[in-house]
């Protein structure tokens, strides 16, 4: 790795401004940082691919040569013919070999298992990382297998429910923000691997614990993709035959068209903090039945103006 300018790292650490959905502040920690020279993609779909292609663009991720693997070699194959790549092995572990940075960006239990399998071929001091919504496992299992020093989860908030490496595109992280999610005395990795998503990805990196971020992604990633494929199924299977669906099914069932496997990996991983938020949600749902029954519309509109006030002050809905 090469040593560059100094930049700041943001540290979660109280509230953040609600627009972003967060719950922890964001102050700045000043470190000497380094970028790689060569970054490794294992996984090269909607996220994978927006990092290298976004990396190859012309601009920050100028002299970051990119190599990446996919089990699919047609997907690598268009991945380096439209300039993402620089190059493109036939094996995960000749990507380690090479990496400074090696990304793990497969479906959650694929990064579990490649961790465990790359360890014998990671290039001496690379980092590594993930980029999974849920963390506390993929940390754990850093731990256990003695690379904590080395490793540090991430999780953009910038996905798409479409996937593979058509769905790519640079930009995908700018201003998004990145959790990085330390190991036990992984300071150093998590400082460095923040700097990466913000000097190179241009993200804003916020550094918080596994356990904390995986219980604030049940409520507010983990819960909303739930819900919009259980109104997916409910119109699926009790919408009148012939019926036409406007804007507002269509805005709030579009998490429903993302990917199954890859929903079902995340909803088992986190179903300790998801189980309870759901709980919580039948008995807001229970508010609303309760209210129709006796016609109170007191209760009801009280309802409604909470949700419509909390969906002003995140912003981001058209008038």
């Amino acid at each position: 790795m090469n040593v560059a300018a100094k930049s700041r790292v943001m540290l979660g650490a109280g509230p953040a401004p609600a627009r972003m959905g967060l719950h922890n502040m964001r102050g700045p920690c000043t470190f000497q940082a380094v970028r790689p020279q060569t970054l490794g993609l294992i996984g090269l779909g909607a996220i994978g691919g927006s990092i290298a292609r976004q990396v190859k663009r012309r601009g920050r991720g100028d002299g970051v040569a990119v190599v990446g693997w996919s089990p699919e070699p047609a997907e690598r194959a268009l991945a380096a013919q439209e300039g993402a790549l620089d190059d493109a092995p036939a094996r995960a572990a000749d990507v380690a070999r090479l990496a400074d940075l090696l990304i793990l960006a497969a479906p959650p239990t694929a990064n579990l298992a490649q961790l465990a399998a790359l360890i014998p071929h990671f290039k001496p001091g690379s980092l590594v990382t993930d980029v999974g919504s849920v963390k506390r496992g993929i940390v754990a299992r850093a731990e256990r297998l003695g690379i904590g020093q080395r490793f540090a989860g991430s999780h953009p908030l910038a996905g798409t429910h479409r996937h593979g490496f058509e769905a790519a595109r640079a930009g995908l992280f700018r201003g998004a923000v990145v959790y990085v999610t330390p190991c036990r005395n992984g300071a150093d990795a998590a400082r460095e691997i923040a700097h990466f998503w913000e000097d190179v990805l241009e993200a804003e990196p916020v550094v918080l614990d596994a356990a904390q971020h995986d219980a604030q992604v049940a409520a507010t990633s983990h819960v909303p993709q739930v819900i919009a494929s259980l109104l997916g199924d409910f119109l699926a299977q009790h919408a009148p035959p012939g019926s036409t669906f406007g804007t507002g099914a269509a805005d709030t069932t579009r998490l429903a068209a993302s990917e199954p496997a890859l929903w079902t990996e995340i909803l088992l991983m986190n179903r300790d903090e998801i189980l309870p938020a759901l709980r919580v949600l039948e008995e807001s749902l229970g508010t609303v039945e309760r209210a129709l029954e006796v016609g109170d519309a007191g209760a009801l509109s009280a309802w409604l103006e909470r949700a419509a006030a909390w969906r002003r002050r995140i912003g981001g809905s058209e008038a």
